[in-house]
């Protein structure tokens, strides 16, 4: 494959897409949770267009899909490539203003509109590799949105190459682009059938070469607490105040079982909204752990530390909801592994090391595994997402762009 040669256009791509506001939004309803996603969509099938695929669509929810039709005669699995318009709502995604520091130097990077968002060296080990190459930045007032509009970048990009290389043999190819994965809805309307492909992979990892292939088993928690309400003027031995309940709750959730404090494959409890008043209050929690089991043991601990508070409060009570969010992929993964080994060899191609890798998190291909996806994770390139100290390599994205490339290739190649 002729990459020397290839002009990328995966960063110009990044560049336009990263300017446009797609902040998907939890407390909506609609679908998607805000409609300013759809502009980034309509944007994406425009451009599909362009390339020369012919079915390029949004649909009413927001979803983007496409095809790269086969130009081989064997039987190939068809496979997707999935990344999602939307950013975090976690910090603003307006008027996002994308800097490129070409050939960085290894030293701090102060972003120059709050000189107050420095990118230190030494609180991100990622960027000692990164020295000679260019970094895209924010301005320091926004997030960048690589998480996950590198991955939208990569793949339009891969597509664009592949268009223009018939040379390069390769089954029929699914793209599909996804609104509100941030908020965890990523895949609720997904039209698997319409899709019709056999395995995927999400572009939505962080570090150069890495390619995850678990996850979080994951679970929401509501415990609703009704307390005892009266004037305070005449509240002894009478009131029973759902917020301090609430707070002693989470109070007792055993520190070493708190994400601040846990790491690579120790689970967690999460406290990450509290809403009421004195008669009644609301607490959600998230649950996180590798395994269902010890995601199972988490809630049961959860809901005897509730009883226990709640013993000392006779007139109280409280309700416990357990919603189920997404379960480890490696579950499913494990029983076609050769989904995994091909990215790790397309990875490879590129003349990077591959890393196989968990994550402590989730992806859309979390839940498309699950819904007959098999869809491992591979990188990305973005870094600190969520934040105004998010940045990503013009570099890695080349990379991720061949890997995808390399990868439908490699299906070709084994395909009989």
């Amino acid at each position: 494959m002729d990459f020397i040669n290839y002009k990328h256009t995966v960063t110009e791509r990044f560049i336009r897409y990263a300017k446009i506001d797609t902040q998907s939004d939890p407390d909506s309803t609609t679908i998607p949770s805000t409609m300013k996603q759809k502009n980034l969509g309509k944007l994406l099938v425009e451009e599909l267009t362009t390339m020369g695929i012919t079915d390029a669509e949004m649909d009413q929810h927001g979803y983007v899909y496409a095809t790269i039709h086969s130009n081989t005669t064997k039987q190939v699995p068809v496979i997707c490539f999935c990344s999602h318009m939307d950013t975090s709502p976690d910090c603003s995604g307006e008027n996002v203003n994308p800097i490129i520091h070409e050939k960085y130097d290894g030293k701090d990077i102060i972003l120059s509109n709050d000189t107050s968002q420095i990118i230190k060296f030494a609180e991100h080990p990622d960027l000692a590799a990164q020295i000679g190459n260019d970094i895209v930045t924010t301005d320091g007032t926004t997030l960048l949105g690589a998480d996950n509009k590198s991955g939208l970048a990569e793949i339009m990009d891969a597509a664009n190459y592949l268009m223009h290389h018939p040379e390069v043999k390769h089954g029929d190819i699914r793209i599909l682009f996804t609104p509100d994965e941030e908020i965890g809805r990523g895949a609720d309307h997904v039209d698997i059938k319409k899709l019709g492909a056999q395995y995927g992979y999400t572009m939505d990892g962080e570090s150069l070469g890495h390619i995850e292939n678990e996850t979080f088993s994951a679970d929401g928690v509501s415990i609703m607490v009704k307390g005892v309400p009266t004037h305070p003027g005449f509240a002894k031995d009478k009131m029973e105040h759902s917020i301090k309940i609430a707070a002693e709750i989470i109070n007792r959730i055993p520190k070493d079982k708190t994400p601040e404090n846990t790491e690579k494959k120790q689970p967690f409890i999460h406290p990450v909204a509290i809403n009421g008043g004195l008669e009644q209050v609301e607490i959600k929690f998230i649950i996180r752990a590798f395994d269902t089991a010890t995601l199972k043991s988490l809630e049961t601990e959860l809901e005897e530390i509730t009883k226990s508070v709640l013993s000392n409060y006779k007139k109280s009570s409280y309700s416990f909801k357990v919603t189920e969010q997404y379960r480890n992929m490696k579950d499913v993964l494990d029983t076609c592994y050769f989904v995994v080994e091909n990215a790790l060899e397309a990875i490879k191609r590129t003349g990077v090391k591959p890393v196989l890798s968990s994550i402590r998190g989730g992806t859309d291909g979390s839940r498309l595994s699950f819904m007959g996806l098999p869809c491992p994770n591979i990188y990305a390139g973005e870094h600190a997402f969520h934040s105004k100290l998010e940045w990503v390599s013009v570099q890695d994205m080349e990379k991720a762009t061949q890997t995808i490339v390399h990868l439908a290739a490699i299906w070709e190649e084994n395909a009989k």
